[in-house]
């Protein structure tokens, strides 16, 4: 079959390339003139595992190529999937779909031979009826089908994700849309994967909905992980405890900073938003997102206080800007909201990540400074704090750690280090809902 994908984002570059590899013939265009000729050079514009070899060796067999001409991505296509960003929008909240109706009208218009037209980005319910709206007003004289056909791909495992999925989620009334969408889908079929067909709306609220389940499991083992501490409990033997039970499974329990990434913050706002247009608030929803944005500010409280109470003039070493291990993606990541503050407070900081830190450059503050290596930036360090679990870090040892820096404390807030040993090597340590 022949695909077109309009967006080469992360959504759009990930599924190209998986679509590619289950033989399809896959057209990825996109308005950026660098990211495209950047792929075409073999250099992708986002950090995924195991991306470079995938689009490399379709692109070798020639069913994955790259475009800023909508006109020739679309030409001859079964499909085009529009993958383009839904940013919050500014002042409100809501997902801003006005990327999605610009490329929902400009392919309905390059089209010339019948296809369906597959809302990939995530969106709020409604917006396919939108898109029916535009298409048809748009091109009366074509048959154009409506699709939807969520994701659900994590930063960092992506791959797996899209070839091993849980489920594919198909939101199509017309028999003709549906039958392409399950012949796409057909190696996964051939694992048993799952296939859930549905309405447009209902598979635009499964993605939220789900998202804003997950996000709401992450707030509420934080939440008990503060409670752990208080009363003397381990948070790490509650959530097996929980997890054991196979109606709420082991997932998603893992105490930390906050959730953050390109879609659990604007996905739950979006959704709370939607549900109190519609006249059905969603309290719990509302609650979760506020929990979760206070939570990372009081995770600067938690290190001023570590400290003493101040953090003037200490040198505090950070390690993980990211919002999660095996990404660069800073988006609504803890950093954001941490190291603005530590720097404001007049500490000077020293950061490390393995991927993320050209893109911290542009939005953590000019004074923060950035290290060549872990060990490095804990070197003289009075303080170090640990915000995103990259494997690289869970192997430093702690008696490095210790030759390395100068004070004795450290914030470990994604609890990867073993307490004793940490404890054994003289730090002050500190983690998470742990006693």
């Amino acid at each position: 079959m022949r695909i077109a994908m309009i967006g080469a984002g992360y959504v759009g570059l990930v599924s190209g390339a998986c679509f590619a590899e289950f033989g399809n013939e896959v057209s990825v265009m996109d308005t950026d003139a660098g990211k495209i000729a950047a792929l075409n050079g073999g250099r992708m514009p986002i950090y995924e595992p195991g991306l470079d070899r995938l689009v490399a060796e379709n692109v070798a067999d020639r069913r994955l190529s790259f475009t800023t001409d909508l006109a020739a991505a679309v030409a001859g296509a079964d499909a085009v999937f529009l993958a383009v960003g839904t940013p919050s929008r500014r002042g409100d909240g809501h997902a801003d779909l006005s990327f999605v109706f610009a490329a929902a009208e400009q392919v309905a218009r390059a089209l010339s031979q019948p296809a369906v037209i597959v809302t990939k980005s995530t969106v709020p319910v409604g917006t396919g009826r939108r898109v029916q709206e535009i298409v048809r007003r748009a091109r009366p004289d074509l048959a154009i089908e409506v699709a939807s056909n969520p994701e659900f791909l994590r930063e960092g495992s992506a791959i797996g994700d899209f070839m091993r999925p849980d489920r594919v989620v198909i939101g199509a009334e017309s028999d003709r849309a549906l039958a392409v969408l399950k012949r796409l889908y057909r190696p996964l079929y051939l694992i048993e994967t799952p296939v859930l067909a549905t309405s447009l709306e209902t598979a635009e609220l499964i993605k939220y909905a789900a998202n804003a389940f997950l996000a709401t499991k992450i707030t509420f083992i934080n939440e008990i992980a503060d409670l752990c501490e208080k009363v003397g409990a381990d948070v790490h033997d509650v959530a097996r405890g929980m997890g054991l039970d196979g109606r709420i499974g082991r997932k998603f329990l893992h105490p930390g900073p906050g959730y953050g990434g390109s879609c659990f913050p604007k996905d739950t706002l979006a959704l709370a938003r939607t549900a109190q247009d519609a006249g059905s608030p969603l309290r719990l929803v509302e609650t979760t997102i506020a929990v979760n944005e206070a939570r990372k500010a009081a995770m600067a409280e938690r290190i001023l206080a570590a400290c003493g109470g101040s953090v003037a003039g200490k040198r505090i070493a950070v390690l993980g800007l990211t919002f999660k291990p095996e990404t660069d993606d800073m988006r609504e990541a803890p950093s954001l909201v941490v190291l603005p503050r530590l720097v404001a407070e007049g500490a000077e900081v020293v950061a490390y990540d393995p991927e993320g830190m050209a893109h911290a450059r542009e939005m953590l503050p000019a004074a923060t400074r950035f290290a060549a290596s872990a060990l490095d930036a804990a070197a003289g360090a009075d303080a170090l704090v640990l915000l995103t679990e990259w494997n690289e870090f869970r192997a430093l040892s702690p008696e490095r750690l210790a030759a390395a820096m100068k004070g004795r404390v450290v914030l470990d807030l994604r609890n990867v280090w073993d307490p004793a040993a940490m404890r054994a090597a003289g730090f002050d340590y500190r983690s998470i809902g742990r006693p």
